[in-house]
């Protein structure tokens, strides 16, 4: 999961802290597993963007392929 690129053209803002994201190497984890992704995210407050494409594309796939284990 660790080469997502979004676009960055997109010029997202977070909602609290009305700053543009910048792509921050976060790990995602899930059933005692963890992934290191380069994700939009607050440079203030951290909240993180994951974007809709991604959550029910690679993240579903990985979810579902952990849980077959």
């Amino acid at each position: 999961m660790a080469d997502y690129q979004y676009d960055e053209e997109v010029n997202l803002r977070c909602a609290k802290c009305d700053l543009p994201l910048e792509t921050r190497s976060v790990t995602l984890s899930y059933m005692d597993s963890a992934f290191p992704v380069g994700l939009p995210a607050c440079p203030k407050c951290g909240m993180v963007y994951i974007p809709e494409e991604l959550a029910r594309g690679r993240m579903l796939h990985v979810e579902q392929s952990l849980e077959d284990k």
